[in-house]
């Protein structure tokens, strides 16, 4: 029997099934960081790589039960950032929406540009722009016309890619079963841990690691944002933090081993796909092509994913400022297909600058900057989350027989620290440097603009 799609209070419709959260939190987390960049990550760090994905998943889990504790008192709420404005004020919960938006924005515009890229592999005589034109037209129609459709949509991309990952895994364990002569040598599970040492390139190629993969597990909060359009939220929240991270911990470790397994980690190289070089190893002549399609449906999941996320994300900012101001009349508002279609159009329309990146050099690699500045302020946001939950432990909100955080007293500060770890990391790797320092001007100079106007506010509000 079908459950019945419901509507909240503010017009949008709670639409989507277990099936497309789960979807969702795996397909927003598993792209281009497996399939293209595991390479260079294992290249660096060996056998090792799997201690780090193992140390920042359990981080990473604990991240989304703090958000998750949050959103089961209140599954009402469209996106996390909701709660540090709830939490922290709103000063800190203006600083954190914009931000969050903007970097929301700017990663939509990466994965666009990354679709053109993927699509010149078969045409590569074909204008990058007009690419970038139909992806995002299409992909912006899908979440106008109902969340239901988005979520449909997110199911079979991430199908996609999970189909790719059990097929390479399935090949892999029997590759290494039947002892597969390889031109390396012979697929074998020894090969994983042969030589092993804890940082066969040194120390400080283990700790740059760690940024890396962090990234690579970026947009796993994304699943928190349908919660306020899910049928069952209480049910969904559970299911989707619990099961979620197991499931991608599963698909990267299984993946990792049997990479490394067929190819010994010493003979990877960071520069190809590790999965398009073992399907090669097997005999698949089409690897390429496939893993590109793989890709490239990767690039317009997260790109799907980011236009729904940024659309929620400026719509819960058009409705936290003053009602009669121009920004809350055009975009706090929800159509009748049940999504914020004002707010969805603009964040899409901002998207439209990709194609004038490339007309210049020089603008590429300012937009490769603020990209950079972008993800690692979500660092920062991340961290703002924490301490959030913090303030809902100590207010009357705190539901104690609710959907917790495990062992609180001790994740909680041990999940800051190590995203503060994570943050100063950033500083002693060459590209990262950039990124991080903009992000602690980006802090300085916004936090301090939102902070003045902020404190304008309050006396009006108080006459």
């Amino acid at each position: 029997m079908k459950s019945t799609i419901t509507k909240n209070q503010d017009g949008t419709m709670r639409a989507l099934s277990n099936r497309h959260v789960q979807m969702i939190a795996i397909g927003g987390t598993i792209g281009t960081g497996l399939f293209l960049g595991s390479g260079s990550t294992i290249s660096k760090t060996g056998p090792s790589v799997m201690l780090v994905y193992l140390t920042l998943g359990l981080f990473f889990f604990f991240m989304m039960r703090a958000i998750g504790e949050m959103f089961y008192s209140d599954p009402s709420q469209h996106t996390f950032v909701s709660f540090i404005s709830r939490y922290l004020g709103p000063t800190v919960g203006h600083f954190s929406g914009w931000t969050y938006w903007i970097g929301l924005v700017f990663v939509c515009m990466a994965e666009l540009t990354a679709t053109a890229t993927y699509v010149k592999f078969w045409f590569p005589n074909f204008p990058s722009w007009v690419v970038e034109l139909i992806f995002l037209g299409v992909l912006a129609s899908v979440n106008l016309i109902a969340a239901r459709l988005f979520g449909e949509a997110e199911f079979w991309f991430a199908m996609i890619k999970i189909i790719a990952i059990v097929a390479m895994i399935v090949t892999g364990v029997f590759m290494m079963f039947s002892h597969s002569v390889t031109p390396l040598g012979h697929a074998t599970i020894t090969n994983v841990f042969h030589n092993y040492t804890l940082f066969p390139h040194g120390v400080f190629n283990f700790v740059s690691a760690f940024p890396m993969v962090f990234f690579a597990f970026q947009g796993i909060e994304f699943v928190s944002i349908t919660i306020g359009e899910a049928k069952s939220p209480h049910t969904v929240i559970k299911k989707a933090v619990n099961e979620t991270l197991i499931r991608i911990l599963l698909f990267y470790i299984g993946a990792l081993i049997v990479i490394m397994g067929i190819i010994p980690w010493t003979s990877l190289t960071a520069d190809s796909s590790p999965f398009v070089q073992v399907f090669k190893l097997a005999g698949f002549p089409a690897a390429a092509a496939v893993i590109n399609f793989v890709v490239l449906t990767s690039a317009a999941s997260s790109l799907n994913s980011c236009i729904f996320s940024a659309g929620r994300h400026f719509y819960q900012l058009a409705t936290e400022v003053p009602e009669n101001s121009w920004m809350h009349k055009t975009f706090a508002k929800i159509s009748k297909n049940g999504v914020p279609a004002a707010a969805i159009i603009f964040s899409a329309a901002l998207v439209l600058v990709t194609p004038l990146m490339s007309l210049t050099t020089a603008i590429t690699s300012v937009f490769t900057i603020v990209t950079g500045v972008s993800s690692d302020m979500y660092i920062i946001v991340y961290t703002l989350s924490m301490l959030a939950h913090r303030k809902y432990r100590a207010s009357s909100d705190f539901l104690p027989d609710g959907f917790k955080m495990p062992w609180y007293s001790v994740t909680s500060p041990l999940t800051i620290a190590f995203f503060a770890v994570i943050f100063v990391s950033l500083f002693f790797i060459p590209e990262d440097v950039i990124g991080a320092v903009g992000a602690i001007v980006w802090t300085l100079v916004f936090g301090g603009v939102t902070y003045l106007h902020q404190r304008k506010l309050v006396p009006n509000t108080q006459n």
